[in-house]
Formats: structure tokens, C-alpha cells, sequence
């Protein structure tokens, strides 16, 4: 709806349409620049109280109103308001979502057009290093809430000329910003269109948990899919090596996270920590958090395998201390430390950090000597699951690592329910739920394995100096399947 030259039809609507009588941080003021009635609104604490202060004394100037009238709007714009971003709108909807979104706006008898002054300002955390993401050297700044901080984080590292913020709003009710930044000479030019028309065409009425709702509405995914489709970092220095890969970054405001497209199952393997050491300590710890994959996900069943299934074999070999625990009681003990495990690792992420040692040593008592006291647990099962949940701790993306212990979950109890059978059929299924992992835009999610690239499988699994490391042009990774 466009507005009216009439001052007080404006008025009207606004009232109509905003609660600015009952609402407290809503200002508005009926004002008069000269002899010409004007009328400001915005929100309380979005604005900079001390420009807007200087603007309007400004605009009140008897020396800035010589004739005391205004007769060109635009005029009036680009000659009075020097020193603030200023635009002119005429839509309702624009002009009430920028008013909301923090920009003032300030109407004038006689124009059917709002002057937008943009002089917002948000309440802000400090920029302080992710908690999920440190290292032990390196950049200590992380993403923040707000959503200029970020992209200001971003632009501070990339310099290019190259580099696009492109603005889309996600939710009707909400009216989410969300951008997209991309480098326009080494982006995938299809998936940046694919995930503009995606954004626009969402029909959602807000983004309640920010950037992890926009990761689900862009990728839908099945029940039996629990590893992630979107990789998510909070951490600038990863998201700007993303960017100068060719990647593309969604920034939603209101979240520290921000979304990586494409994504590989392999992104969810990397780790900061490999830069900032030489290349062959950085190639070997790469390969350790490697090989925590495979025995996170199969040294527990495994173990419970042997032990049940074969257990001259399991004394033979040392696997099991005890041999004369019946197979029921092995399975009944694997899974009550599993879920002691699981207890005591979700408690600890959720509480306060001077609890932490507290946490601890009843965990190592309630876990340890008090367990197998009680017979709820044997040291063979206290072993390995205590070098399981390292290996666990050991995946840099807590989201890979909560889809590996379902996974884990699924293969003790296929095997201790139904044995060698349960174990490969757990197997099977497994694999074939990482196989039909969704992907954004239908790349495939084993890149550089399929489609198979050399080059590019040698730079993920050694970590190459810096001056190789350069990505002299940008990895092709080909479109596997039409994306929904």
C-alpha cells in the first residue's frame, strides 16, 4: 500500500497498524521543520540517540529553513541529511519493516514518500572465541548475534572488490534478515541462483532457532538421515577459507552461526587447529581425528560382538578380562554405560563452568569404582567406552559427532539383540543412511571420493604448506541429482 500526502492520513495508518500508544518502545514526535509538519517515528535503543539528536537539531535550524517551507523531498534529503544512510520509500510494508528492523523514519506534510534514516544500533556481545571451536593459536573473535558484526568480521579479512552481501528477508511474521556472501568471480553461479529463489519462496512465518531452522527448511531430510546436510562454523577465519574456496556463507541475523553451501561429509572432519601447527603435525593429527571416525562408530559394538559372540576368541586375544559374564549381562552392561556416558556428557555441556570440576569427579566415581561395585558395569565395558567417548570428543562438529552415537546406538543393539547378523545388517543400514544423506542444491556429499578427485583427496587428508595450499582455481564438484 503506497501512503498519502496527507500528514495525518499517515498518522492515522501508523496507528492503525503499530501499537505506538501501548507500546513503551515505540517513539514517535509530531515535529516541524520550519513551518512544514512533519511527523518521526522509530524504535527506542535501535536508534542512536546522539545523531539523531544532531540530524533534527539540524533540521530545526532557522538557517537550514530559510524560506520555512519544504518543497522538493529529495532535495531536501540529499541537501539536509549529510551524515547518516538516508533513502526515500513509499510503501507501507517497506517503510514498517525497516522501522522495526531499526532504521527511523521521518514523514512530511504534502509527499506521499518517508524519509528512512539509518542510524540503528543493536545490542551486541562481545566478538569472544566459540566455545565448540578453539584452538591454541589463532584468531580468538567469533561470530556474534548481530548480523553487520559479522559480515564486518568477514569483510575485514576478505578485501575483494569481488565480495557480495546480497540481502533476503525469510519469515512473514518474523521478517528474518538473512544474507548470502559469495565472491562473484569464484562462485557456483546455478547454486547461488537455486539458494536466492529458495530464500525468497520459503513460506514460513519465522525462523525460531534462527540459523538451524533455515538449515532445515533448506534441506528436508528423513527420519533415518541424522548426519548434517549444512555445515555451521562460528568461527570467521574457517567461514573466509570457505569463501575463498568458492563457497558460499548464509548469515541469519539473531545467530552466531553461519551456514557453509556446499557441504561434504568430509568438512565436518576439518579443524583450524591443523593450520596453525606445521604441516606434517598438522597432517598427523588430521589423520588421528580420522581414525577417531571409524572407532567411534564400531570399537563399542565391535567389543560386544567378540565378547558375545565369540568369547574363547575375546580371551584369547586379551579382548575381555572376565570371560565368565553371561552374553545378557555384557549387552545390559555396554548400555547402561552408554547412557551414564551420554548422561554425564550432555550435563556437563549444559552447566555452569564452576560446576565442571564438580561434575567431574562424581562422573569418575558414579562411572567408575561405585559402577562396578554395584554391578552395573565391568572395567572391560568402562575401557572402551571411555576411549570411545574420546574418539567422540575428538570430531571437531558436534552435530557429526551426535549423528555417529546414534549410529553407534543402532549397532549395539542390532548386535546385542540379534548378534554377527544384527551387527552387519546395523552395518548395512548405516551405510546406507550416510549414502542417501540430502544435500543444498543436489552436489554430491563424498566429494572429492565421488565424483573421484585426486588432487583435491590428497589436499583433505595431508595438510599442505601455505604456499601449495593456494586454490589456484575452484574445485569442480559436479551436480549428482536434481536438488527438490
Amino acid at each position: 500500500m503506497a501512503l498519502s500526502s496527507d500528514l495525518r492520513e499517515n498518522i492515522l495508518y501508523i496507528e492503525e497498524h503499530l501499537p505506538v500508544r501501548k507500546s513503551f518502545d515505540l517513539m514517535t514526535r509530531n515535529l516541524y521543520l520550519g513551518e512544514t509538519p512533519a511527523f518521526f517515528l522509530g524504535v527506542n535503543g535501535f536508534c542512536k540517540t546522539d545523531i539523531l539528536q544532531q540530524i533534527f537539531a539540524d533540521l530545526q535550524n532557522p538557517l537550514y529553513m530559510a524560506n520555512g517551507t519544504v518543497d522538493d523531498i529529495a532535495r531536501y534529503l540529499n541537501s539536509k541529511i549529510g551524515y547518516a544512510q538516508a533513502s526515500l520509500a513509499d510503501s507501507w510494508d517497506e517503510i514498517l519493516r525497516n522501522v522495526l528492523s531499526g532504521p527511523a523514519s521521518l514523514f512530511i506534510d504534502g509527499f506521499a514518500q518517508a524519509i528512512l534514516i539509518d542510524v540503528r544500533t543493536y545490542p551486541a556481545r562481545g566478538i569472544a572465541e566459540p566455545d565448540l571451536e578453539r584452538v591454541t593459536r589463532g584468531a580468538r573473535d567469533g561470530f556474534v548475534e548481530t548480523l553487520l558484526f559479522n559480515a564486518n568480521l568477514i569483510r575485514r579479512r576478505v578485501r575483494a572488490s569481488e565480495l557480495v552481501f546480497s540481502m533476503h528477508s525469510v519469515g512473514t511474521e518474523s521478517k528474518t534478515d538473512v544474507a548470502i556472501a559469495y565472491l562473484e568471480n569464484a562462485v557456483n553461479g546455478e547454486l547461488l541462483d537455486t539458494l536466492g529463489r529458495k530464500l525468497d519462496s520459503l513460506d514460513v512465518t519465522s525462523l525460531t532457532m534462527r540459523a538451524k531452522s533455515l538449515e532445515e527448511l533448506l534441506v528436508r531430510k528423513r527420519w533415518w538421515n541424522p548426519l548434517p546436510s549444512i555445515r555451521m562454523t562460528e568461527r570467521p577465519d574457517v567461514a573466509c577459507s570457505y569463501l575463498m574456496e568458492g563457497h558460499i556463507l548464509v548469515l541469519v541475523d539473531n545467530s552466531p552461526l553461519v551456514l557453509v553451501l556446499p557441504c561434504t561429509i568430509f568438512q565436518f572432519t576439518q579443524s583450524p587447529e591443523d593450520y596453525y601447527k606445521s604441516p606434517s603435525v598438522g597432517t598427523y593429527f588430521r589423520l588421528v581425528r580420522f581414525l577417531c571416525l571409524p572407532v567411534s562408530l564400531v570399537l563399542l559394538p565391535l567389543f560386544l560382538l567378540l565378547a558375545t559372540c565369540f568369547p574363547d576368541f575375546s580371551q584369547g586375544i586379551g579382548l575381555l578380562s572376565d570371560s565368565s559374564l553371561a552374553p545378557q549381562r555384557l549387552f545390559f552392561y555396554v548400555l547402561a554405560v552408554e547412557f551414564l556416558l551420554d548422561l554425564f556428557k550432555y550435563s556437563s555441556s549444559l552447566s555452569s563452568g564452576k560446576f565442571s570440576g564438580s561434575l567431574s569427579i562424581v562422573g569418575g566415581l558414579i562411572i567408575g569404582d561405585i559402577a562396578v561395585s554395584l554391578n552395573w558395569a565391568s572395567v572391560d565395558v568402562l575401557f572402551y567406552a571411555a576411549v570411545t567417548l574420546l574418539s567422540s570428543l575428538a570430531i571437531v562438529d558436534v552435530d557429526f559427532s551426535d549423528a555417529i552415537r546414534l549410529y553407534r546406538l543402532l549397532l549395539l543393539l542390532a548386535t546385542g539383540l540379534f548378534g554377527l547378523p544384527g551387527f552387519l545388517a546395523g552395518l548395512a543400514l548405516t551405510f546406507l543412511s550416510v549414502a542417501t544423506t540430502p544435500t543444498f542444491g543436489g552436489l554430491s556429499y563424498f566429494w572429492p571420493l565421488f565424483p573421484f578427485n585426486k588432487k583435491a583427496l590428497g589436499r583433505l587428508l595431508f595438510r599442505s604448506p601455505t604456499p601449495k595450499a593456494q586454490p589456484s582455481s575452484i574445485w569442480n564438484r559436479g551436480r549428482i541429482h536434481d536438488s527438490d
